[in-house]
């Protein structure tokens, strides 16, 4: 079973960095900096602390990241309204729609893929997958808020 996981998710690595190296807004986008945009696309603003938490990194790793995104425009920081001493951050604009662009560009390959897989396997998969998702504590994309505010 770990292999199986372990090969679908080589595929699915690939999948999004296809999605995101091909957008001309996307130059310069890691990956792990572009998985920080979902977290807070899915999310919503969040302190340092939850951010590197959520991306399994230091806080002080987390910081830098997000100076290199506020730098492209894709975040904004701001100091919290209840703490001024804590920082939160938060999707641009420009953040959000390269989240919509990239994830809707992952969602057309994928699909794309998932007709390869015959039909009665399909709901397998599926259930598989979610169940994964939950157990990671992934939040369901239609769940996903939009017009988040700082």
């Amino acid at each position: 079973m770990v292999d199986a996981v372990l090969g679908a998710s080589r595929v699915l690595v690939a999948i999004a960095a296809r999605s995101l190296a091909d957008l001309d807004e996307a130059d310069d986008v890691t990956l792990t900096q572009y998985r920080s945009l979902v977290v807070l696309a899915s999310r919503g603003p969040q302190g340092m602390a939850s951010l590197a938490d959520a991306l399994g990194v230091t806080p002080p790793t987390a910081s830098r990241l997000c100076d290199r995104l506020v730098r492209k425009g894709l975040v904004r920081r701001r100091a919290d309204r209840s703490d001024r001493r804590q920082v939160r951050v938060a999707l641009t604009d420009s953040g959000r729609s390269l989240v919509d662009v990239v994830t809707e560009r992952r969602r057309h390959q994928i699909a794309a893929l998932l007709q390869s897989v015959p039909e009665e396997a399909r709901r397998s998969v599926v259930a598989g997958l979610q169940l994964l998702a939950e157990a990671a504590g992934e939040v369901p994309e239609q769940d996903w808020a939009t017009g988040w505010d700082l």
